[in-house]
C-alpha cells in the first residue's frame, strides 16, 4: 500500500476535500479570507492559483475587503534630527499595526491611495505605485524632470469604477519667462494625466488658470472616479469654488459653494478651507486660524456636505465646538467617527454629540501617540488591502528602478540604523542577563532545597521556602525578536518596554559603568552602548545571608536539641540503674 507521503502531488490534490467542492463554493470561501491568507493559498495548487489570480475575483474580493485607516507621516526633521516617513494601519476594531509598511521608503511622500494601491512621490525622478499587501511596486517617470517647483502635494491618484483605469494627476505650475510666478500668485493651466499601462503623460488644459496654492493647502480627493479640489473665487461668499475632473471623460466642471457665508469670530485670524471625504461624500471643512499661527484652529470647525451634485446643494453637517488644532486629510472620517490629531501628537477618534448640526466632540478614544512626528503633517486615507496586480502595467520605457541607492541604504539614514541596532543589542544584553540571573537563581534554589530535608522544624522549612523565592524574581519569557522593522508607534512602545525591563533589572542588580559613575542601567546603555558585568545587589545578598543564617540557626538548634536529648537519656539511664540496685538490695534485705 502506497503511503500518503509517497502519493503523487496531483493525486493528493484530487483527494483534498475542498477541491471536491464546486468552484463557485470555493470562490465564496476565498472571498471571506484576508489577503495575507490568499497569498499563501496561491501556490497550493493550480486550481486555487487560477481562482485567486482571476481579475473578476480580485474585483469581487476588493468589494468585500474591510476598510481601514492608513495614517501617513512624511519624513521630517525634529530638533535637527531626521525622522523617516512612516505609516500606520488602523483596522475596523481601532487597533493599530505594529510593523512598518515595507513599500514606503524613508524619503517617500504619500500622495494618493486607491483600492489598496499607494501613489508615492520620491525624491528621485520617479513616482512609485505600490501594493501594500502584496509588496509589488513599480516606478514611473515623473512628467517633469528637475522641476524646482515640483511638490508631492501637486499629485493625486484615483480609479474610475466603470473603466477600472488607474490614473495619476499632476497639477503643473505655470511659468512666466522661464520662472514660476510669485508664491502668492501660483497658478496652473494644465494638468498632466498618466494612465497605468500607457507609455507617456498627457497634457490636458484647464478651462481657466486655477489656484495652485488652493490645491497645496486644501488638498484633493477622489470620490467615485472624480477628482475634487478647491480653487479661488473672489466673487463668491466663501471666496472659493470646487473644481472637478472626471477620470473617465477627462472633463472639467465647477461646483459653487453654499451662499451662506460662515460666521467669523472677532478674535480669530484668517479662515481656511479644506476639501475632505466623509463617508464617501464630498465635504468642506472650514475654521478660523490663530493670527500668529496660520495652521492652528480657533473657534468652531464647520463641516458642509454636498447633498446634490446636480443641483449643487450643500448642507451644514457639523458645527464642532472646541475642535483640535489640526485637520488631517484627505479622509476625515472612518465609519461613524471622525479622526483628529491633537497638538500633543496624539490621534483620537470622536463620536459627535449634539442636536442638528450644533455638535461637540464626545466619546473620545485615544488611538495612538505619534511623536516625534508633527500633527500638522499627518495625512489619513481610507484604505483596503487588495490583490490588485501591478505586473500587468509593466511597459518597457516607462517602468524602471532608480539608479541611486534606495531607502535605508542612503547615507543620511545610517545614524538612524545605528540607533536601531543599539536598541537590538540592548535587548540582547537584557535577555542574556535575565537568562543568566534565572539560571543562577535556579542553581541556588536547588542547592538550598537539597538542604531543606535536614531541617526538622516545619515552620522553619516553610519560612526558608518563602525566602528562596525572593533570591531572584521571575522575568517574563523571552519572546523572539522579529526581523521586520517596527513603525514609529511600535518603536516607541518597544523602547518603553526596553527601559522598563532595564529598570527592573537595575532594581535587582548593581551596574557599574566604566565610563561614568551612574548605576542606572538604561542611562549607561543609551550613553555608551555597553553594559559592564553585574554584581548582586545588597538586597539579594541579604536574602541569601538571611537564608543561610536561618538554616545555620535551625541546624544548631537541632544539634543542640540532639545533644540535650542525649544527655537526658544518659541521666535517665543512670538513675534507673541506681534504682534497680536499690530495689535489689531491698529485696535481698
Amino acid at each position: 500500500m502506497v503511503s500518503e507521503e509517497n502519493q503523487p502531488k496531483k493525486q493528493r490534490n484530487e483527494e483534498c476535500f475542498i477541491n471536491c467542492l464546486p468552484g463557485d463554493l470555493i470562490e465564496q470561501i476565498f472571498l471571506r479570507l484576508h489577503v495575507s491568507t490568499l497569498l499563501r493559498c496561491i501556490d497550493v495548487c493550480k486550481q486555487w492559483h487560477k481562482i485567486i489570480r482571476d481579475p473578476q475575483f480580485v474585483a469581487s474580493h476588493l468589494q468585500h475587503a474591510p476598510h481601514c485607516v492608513l495614517v501617513f507621516f512624511p519624513q521630517e526633521s525634529v530638533s535637527g534630527e531626521p525622522y523617516p516617513a512612516d505609516a500606520i494601519v488602523i483596522d475596523g476594531a481601532w487597533s493599530h499595526s505594529k510593523y512598518a509598511v515595507p513599500v514606503i521608503g524613508p524619503d517617500d511622500f504619500l500622495c494618493g491611495s486607491c483600492n489598496g494601491l499607494l501613489c508615492l512621490y520620491t525624491k528621485t525622478s520617479t513616482i512609485k505605485i505600490a501594493n501594500l499587501a502584496t509588496g509589488e511596486h513599480l516606478h514611473l517617470e515623473k512628467p517633469v524632470k528637475n522641476s524646482r517647483g515640483d511638490h508631492f502635494l501637486f499629485y493625486s491618484f484615483g480609479c474610475h469604477p466603470s473603466t477600472k483605469e488607474y490614473k495619476i494627476i499632476h497639477f503643473l505650475a505655470d511659468h512666466v519667462e522661464g520662472r514660476y510666478r510669485p508664491h502668492d500668485d501660483n497658478k496652473f493651466s494644465v494638468i498632466q494625466v498618466y494612465t497605468l499601462g500607457d507609455e507617456k503623460w498627457r497634457d490636458i488644459r484647464t478651462p481657466e488658470a486655477l489656484s495652485l496654492n488652493c490645491v497645496k493647502n486644501s488638498g484633493a480627493i477622489n470620490v467615485d472616479g472624480i477628482m475634487y479640489w478647491l480653487t479661488e473665487d473672489m466673487v463668491a461668499s466663501w471666496q472659493h469654488a470646487v473644481m472637478t475632473f472626471d477620470l473617465n471623460e477627462e472633463s472639467f466642471a465647477r461646483i459653487e459653494l453654499s451662499a451662506v457665508a460662515p460666521e467669523d469670530c472677532a478674535s480669530g485670524g484668517p479662515r481656511r478651507y479644506w476639501i475632505r471625504e466623509i463617508d464617501g461624500k464630498i465635504s468642506i471643512a472650514t475654521a478660523q486660524t490663530y493670527p500668529s499661527q496660520p495652521r492652528r484652529l480657533v473657534g468652531d470647525l464647520q463641516i458642509w456636505t454636498l447633498d446634490n451634485k446636480a443641483e449643487q446643494r450643500w448642507s451644514q453637517k457639523y458645527n464642532i465646538q472646541y475642535p483640535p488644532d489640526y485637520i488631517p486629510g484627505p479622509n476625515l472620517g472612518h465609519g461613524d467617527k471622525i479622526i483628529l490629531p491633537s497638538f500633543g501628537c496624539s490621534l483620537y477618534s470622536y463620536e459627535l454629540l449634539g442636536e442638528n448640526f450644533r455638535t461637540k466632540l464626545g466619546k473620545m478614544a485615544k488611538l495612538l501617540d505619534f511623536s516625534p512626528h508633527k500633527p500638522g503633517n499627518m495625512k489619513s486615507y481610507i484604505f483596503v488591502k487588495s490583490l490588485v496586480r501591478l505586473d500587468v502595467y509593466k511597459n518597457a520605457g516607462i517602468v524602471r528602478r532608480p539608479k541611486q541607492r534606495q531607502g535605508w541604504e542612503l547615507k543620511k539614514w545610517e545614524t538612524w540604523e545605528q540607533e536601531l541596532s543599539k536598541n537590538e543589542k540592548s535587548w540582547s544584553v537584557v535577555h542574556k542577563n535575565e537568562h543568566d540571573g534565572n539560571a543562577s537563581a535556579r542553581r541556588n534554589s536547588i542547592a538550598i532545597n537539597g538542604l531543606l530535608p535536614h531541617i526538622v522544624d516545619d515552620e522553619v522549612r516553610k519560612e526558608i521556602g518563602i525566602k528562596i523565592n525572593q533570591i531572584f524574581p521571575n522575568f517574563p519569557d523571552q519572546q523572539p525578536r522579529s526581523l521586520r522593522r517596527l513603525n514609529c508607534v511600535a518603536q516607541r512602545q518597544d523602547m518603553e518596554s526596553l527601559l522598563a525591563r532595564m529598570k527592573n533589572w537595575n532594581s535587582i542588580t548593581k551596574v557599574q559603568c566604566f565610563k561614568c559613575t551612574s548605576q542606572v542601567i538604561y542611562y549607561c546603555s543609551l550613553r555608551h552602548g555597553k553594559l559592564r558585568k553585574l554584581t548582586p545587589l545588597k538586597a539579594t545578598r541579604q536574602v541569601m545571608d538571611t537564608i543561610i543564617s536561618m538554616m545555620r540557626s535551625a541546624l544548631e538548634d537541632q544539634v543542640g536539641a540532639s545533644s540535650s536529648n542525649a544527655g537526658i537519656s544518659q541521666n535517665h539511664g543512670e538513675g534507673g540503674i541506681s534504682q534497680d540496685h536499690g530495689k535489689g538490695d531491698d529485696t535481698k534485705t
